[in-house]
């Protein structure tokens, strides 16, 4: 199980990374049907959007971002020591 845990350390990385992106994209003005834009939407909107409805829409800014990357770092840890003990 070893070998495996750089890769899922990268597909971390890459999807923080996809997330980060997403938050500056929301800060300059861009093209939202262009694919590489509609992909990033896409695949970062199923961490986000639990922490959106919980938090509702009455805060001017999003922190959604922040909590899921939050447990995403948690979720991390979790799966890269259960791989180690195996």
């Amino acid at each position: 199980m070893y070998r495996f845990i750089p890769y899922i350390r990268i597909a971390f990385d890459v999807y923080y990374w996809l997330i980060i992106i997403r938050v500056v994209l929301s800060w300059v003005p861009h093209d939202p049907y262009k694919s590489i834009f509609r992909f990033i939407y896409e695949v970062t909107e199923p961490a986000l959007a639990p922490f959106r409805k919980l938090m509702g829409r009455k805060m001017m800014i999003d922190f959604s971002p922040l909590f899921a990357l939050l447990v995403l770092q948690v979720l991390e840890m979790l799966v890269l020591n259960l791989l180690s003990y195996l």
